[in-house]
């Protein structure tokens, strides 16, 4: 278990836009088979096209990840097809209090629907999309599991709550799991990017630090998969400060917190 460098199985949740896709397209080579879903048609057929040019063999599936049978479905028909190496599960949404509770002032905060949407994308989508492909790899006793975390997953922030309580419940139940299933031979990372350039981020209308490109962050997290690296977080300055927000009592970090923008 000390090296994943060339998985030749993959599977992509969410491969439709932003660091899926970026990822899809890191990991297109001659030999490589993957297994992309997305819930736009048009943008995952793009994707596979581009993969298909760098010489990857791809398949797709327009699936929610909150689908819990269909997913599983699928799933069971890809490892069949081609024994899964490597499986991300990315997908997810991001939501927050500004503008989105219904009044005029966009100051009413989540709405139940919107955190009810955001918890069953971000938390149920990872289990749905782990919980199967773990149980194809255990009797092969090999593989390795990445996990979309965020940043915002070491400290809950007044302008997003539903979806900094989903990463952060999926970076401790993945941080947990790996444990598990080191004795099965199945790696698990989890990854926790700062701001990254895509569809999620293009909303907003705040200032986003040491931004960066998906196709970078693909890169990065590439090569933390290769390493089995239990945490692939980036980049390291951001990194460093949420986790000292962490560490702080919230009496000293919470006033500070409360005047951040609100995201949309």
């Amino acid at each position: 278990m000390d090296s994943f460098s060339a998985p030749a199985s993959i599977l992509i949740t969410g491969a439709s836009s932003g660091i899926g896709a970026a990822l899809a397209l890191e990991f297109a080579g001659p030999g490589v088979r993957l297994a992309l879903t997305g819930r736009d048609q048009g943008r995952l057929n793009a994707v596979a096209e581009a993969c298909s040019k760098a010489g990857a063999e791809p398949r797709v599936a327009v699936l929610d990840v909150r689908a819990r049978d269909a997913l599983a479905a699928w799933i069971a028909e890809v490892d069949l097809a081609a024994p899964l190496d490597l499986a991300i599960a990315n997908a997810g949404v991001s939501a927050g209090t500004g503008g989105a509770g219904g009044d005029a002032g966009g100051d009413a905060g989540e709405t139940e629907d919107q955190t009810r949407r955001v918890i069953a994308t971000n938390l149920d989508g990872v289990l749905n999309t782990v919980l199967p492909v773990v149980a194809r790899m255990r009797p092969r006793g090999r593989g390795q599991v990445a996990i979309m975390s965020s940043m915002a997953a070491f400290r809950g922030f007044p302008g997003a709550p539903a979806y900094c309580a989903s990463k952060a419940a999926v970076r401790v139940w993945g941080e947990a799991l790996r444990g598990e299933l080191h004795g099965a031979g199945i790696g698990v990372s989890v990854i926790c990017p700062g701001y990254v350039r895509s569809r999620m981020t293009a909303v907003n209308d705040f200032p986003m630090p040491l931004l960066m490109d998906a196709e970078r962050a693909a890169r990065i997290i590439r090569r933390g998969l290769a390493r089995n690296r239990s945490r692939i977080a980036f980049p390291w300055p951001l990194y460093a400060a949420v986790w000292l927000l962490s560490a702080l009592p919230p009496r000293l970090t919470d006033p500070l917190l409360r005047r951040l923008p609100k995201k949309t």
